[in-house]
């Protein structure tokens, strides 16, 4: 007799005789002769009992097939067969569609679910296939069956869920002086110790590159002024030892000469020692600016994950006010303005200023001047964004200004947004530390299931009803993946695990890497909330206080629970304002497909990126970051504020100061500034004017606008997806 049936998924659920009946009677219903209700129940009895103990569904049919070729009634094996067959000719031509879209380079959301990835080479062809066939496996073996509902209708995405079998972690902020003091082997071949600023440029690259591809997330760099300015000073010493040979004298009593800084001056007027400290210090500035040349250069053109993009990667500075660091950040910003290649705006790293009160911010600080330099980049590359260490949710009271390595105590951030920093099992520190996978809830969909309720009360609180159900399968969901993800083995990650990770240095290879995973983060995120407070109540946050106090009570919950479930689960969850690219048309297109477009919803091609002020929203940039602030607090699992400027920013840093400005003011954590970029595609020229048809440099008609997309550059808009094309063809100015 059946008691279980093992699925196709190879899930085992218990028998159920009703479906057999459902089979025979829809065949039956396909025949000239119709039901047979007694047979319906005969061949079903006869199966049930005869049955082994468990079958598989593939056997049943089999099965119903004899009873059916053995019976009266040959016309409804035949429809029976039929259906069958069409059901799986059904299912594998799905991925057989989807396979044949990347085959014929189809410019569709699968193949341009990523912008940074280029699907149509052959490793990205590659990387979409295994990508296309991993996340049906996922749903099926290793996710809930809470969880795999979730999914199946539209309330969670599960990101990078092909990257789920691999047991792979997001994202890490490289603590470098391991990599520079002491050399590192990632699987063949060993690195040694940098002695030089131009290796150290190097290895920096080198550890992104192989951190990259035992990750399916961001590398950044958290403190990249100061695990590079020793360096300087060794490459100044090595000038000094070659003028020693040079003038048969000795300098050495010049090795550790405290400079304020690293300026380049013409020697005519100097004599001496005085003469041969500044020759060896313009040869070094020089050094440093090509080693900074070819660490942009190199993250622009070093592939990784199966050679079809670049690593995506970032770094954090700003805070080293000694000389060597200032030389590092100067000579970085400088190559930055000049850009790469025919003078293109290099795409990564993204760039990060680290402002802080009494170090670069104010007109006396040390590191003001490079300050302006940084503002005065960002006018013209977009890069760097800035990160306001000033506000309440990143200080810690273990910095100090005196502090040699207080960099260990300021939050670093992924460019996109990620930010780590608190942790209940460890330091207060982003160092060494990351997200290990984060879901995203879609909260307009609770919320337009919600808009029937007459009563606004009633309706609002049937909506958080739904929000907490879904934050707890959510967390569950986090949680198993996390002890998927913890039986992998430290061997798996040879890099990460040995020399990057915080306490991974104490493991050995054949030791899992539970021990330390739960240094990182698990982030649940949310998407459109201004399509949520549309739907609940009328209008969005930006239009309406009455939308904002909501929106506010809303992520308020969400922080709240999450704080809950760190200590249910004893994880680092946090909230993440998602940012949305493949998902951010994934949730609209289905939403609309089950309620129709409804105004201020679904009515467009995409949700609104998480907290945000909707792009097509017209307020000024104050408004906006007024409405924006608060929520920075509540979601430290990552946030970023963007203001749309409109004409040439290149002659007006002075814009991006007061942006920086605004931030200081409100209290937020991240942020930056959107401007006109044009870029011809053939020869790689740029200018800021309103409208390049033609390029002025090659004649080429082939321009494009040079865009960020969720917190990264893009070198080409045809690389986007439908819903952030539309986006972007909504997007208005904040500035006037």
């Amino acid at each position: 007799m059946i008691q279980t049936v093992v699925k196709r998924d190879g899930r085992i659920v218990g028998f159920n005789e009703e479906k057999i009946m459902a089979a025979i009677r829809k065949a039956m219903l396909h025949t000239d002769k119709g039901e047979d209700e007694r047979l319906v129940q005969q061949i079903t009895d006869h199966i049930a009992m005869r049955g082994a103990a468990q079958m598989t569904v593939e056997a049943i049919q089999d099965a119903v097939e004899m009873e059916l070729m053995k019976s009266s009634r040959k016309d409804v094996a035949q429809k029976y067969i039929a259906y069958r067959n069409q059901r799986s000719i059904a299912r594998k031509a799905k991925t057989r569609d989807i396979f044949l879209d990347i085959v014929n380079v189809k410019s569709n959301d699968i193949t341009r679910e990523n912008a940074n990835m280029n699907a149509d080479t052959p490793a990205g062809m590659m990387m979409k296939f295994a990508s296309e066939t991993t996340k049906p496996f996922v749903d099926d073996y290793l996710l809930s069956e809470e969880a795999r509902d979730a999914v199946a209708h539209n309330y969670l995405h599960i990101h990078d869920k092909d990257y789920y079998p691999t047991k792979s972690l997001t994202c890490v902020q490289h603590p470098l002086d391991n990599i520079l003091n002491h050399g590192f082997t990632a699987g063949h071949g060993e690195s040694r110790a940098a002695k030089r600023i131009e290796t150290a440029s190097v290895l920096a690259c080198i550890s992104m590159e192989c951190a990259q591809n035992e990750m399916h997330g961001g590398q950044a760099i958290p403190a990249f002024d100061f695990y590079l300015a020793p360096f300087v000073r060794l490459s100044l010493i090595e000038e000094l030892k070659n003028l020693e040979e040079l003038n048969a004298a000795d300098y050495s009593h010049l090795y550790e000469k405290e400079l304020d800084d690293y300026i380049k001056r013409p020697l005519d007027a100097l004599q001496g020692e005085e003469r041969v400290m500044q020759h060896a210090v313009n040869k070094t500035v020089a050094r440093v600016h090509q080693a900074m040349e070819a660490f942009i250069h190199n993250m622009n053109t070093i592939h990784s994950r199966g050679g079809n993009q670049v690593v995506f990667s970032s770094i954090n500075y700003g805070t080293d006010t000694s000389a060597e660091g200032r030389c590092v950040m100067r000579e970085l910003l400088l190559s930055t303005y000049r850009g790469v290649g025919n003078g293109e705006t290099a795409i990564f790293p993204i760039q990060i200023w680290k402002k802080k009160r009494g170090v670069n911010y104010l007109p006396d600080d040390r590191n003001y001047d490079l300050y302006q330099l940084a503002c005065k980049v960002t006018a013209r590359r977009f890069f760097p964004n800035f990160l306001n260490l000033d506000a309440t949710f990143n200080q810690t009271d273990e910095w100090h200004a005196d502090d040699p390595k207080r960099y260990l105590h300021e939050v670093a951030t992924m460019g996109c947004r990620t930010r780590v920093f608190e942790n209940r099992f460890g330091p207060k520190t982003s160092i060494g530390r990351g997200n290990l996978s984060f879901s995203t809830i879609n909260i307009v969909r609770l919320a337009i299931e919600c808009m029937d309720i007459k009563d606004k009360e009633e309706r609002i609180a049937r909506f958080f009803a739904k929000l907490d159900n879904m934050l707890m399968v959510t967390a569950q969901q986090l949680d198993d993946r996390f002890n998927f993800q913890k039986t992998a083995f430290v061997k798996q990650f040879p890099l990460l695990m040995r020399a990057l990770w915080i306490g991974a240095d104490k493991l050995n290879p054949n030791e899992t890497i539970e021990p330390v995973i739960n240094q990182g983060t698990l982030g649940i995120g949310f998407i459109g909330l201004a399509e949520c407070l549309v739907a609940l109540i009328g209008k969005h946050h930006g239009e309406s206080e009455e939308a904002q106090a909501l929106g506010l009570k809303i992520v308020t919950y969400m922080r709240d629970r999450v704080n809950e479930f760190s200590e249910r689960y004893h994880h680092n969850y946090s909230v993440l304002a998602t940012p949305a690219e493949g998902l951010a048309g994934k949730f609209t297109k289905k939403d609309r497909k089950d309620f129709g477009l409804l105004p201020g919803i679904t009515d467009r091609d995409y949700y609104t990126n998480s907290n945000h002020v909707p792009v097509y929203y017209k307020c000024s940039a104050r408004h906006k970051a007024e409405v924006e602030a608060p929520y920075h607090d509540l979601t430290r699992g990552g946030h970023i504020f963007y203001v749309e400027m409109d004409g040439d920013a290149t002659h007006n840093p002075e814009v991006i100061m007061s942006v920086v400005d605004m931030m200081d003011r409100y209290n937020m954590g991240y942020g930056s500034v959107n401007h006109n970029r044009n870029r011809c595609m053939d020869c790689g020229y740029e200018n800021a004017e309103p409208k390049m048809e033609v390029c002025p440099k090659c004649g080429s008609t082939h321009i494009d606008r040079l865009q960020r997309i969720t917190g990264y550059l893009v070198g080409t808009t045809d690389r986007w997806n439908h819903a952030k094309l539309s986006e972007l063809n909504d997007r208005v100015n904040h500035i006037s």
